[in-house]
């Protein structure tokens, strides 16, 4: 696994930055792209459903770890 990199995103018309590993990073973008979805959108998504104790990188991780979760859960 890959070390954390700063990466730039624009949350609701304001610029911020979170670490994220680059498999994390990769997997991020291409659930966005899935979805059909920016990538600043489906952060913004997440920033706002983070509780104020949860990092906006730890909240990326957490939302690719649960769709990834959903997509390989027996039916």
């Amino acid at each position: 696994m890959s070390r954390p990199v700063k990466r730039s995103l624009t949350l609701n018309g304001h610029r911020t930055s979170v670490s994220l590993e680059d498999e994390f990073w990769r997997a991020f973008r291409a659930l966005a792209a899935a979805e059909g979805r920016p990538l600043n959108a489906l952060a913004a998504e997440i920033d706002a459903g983070r509780g104020i104790d949860t990092g906006l990188a730890t909240a990326i991780r957490l939302h690719v770890l649960k769709e990834l979760q959903a997509r390989t859960a027996p039916h």
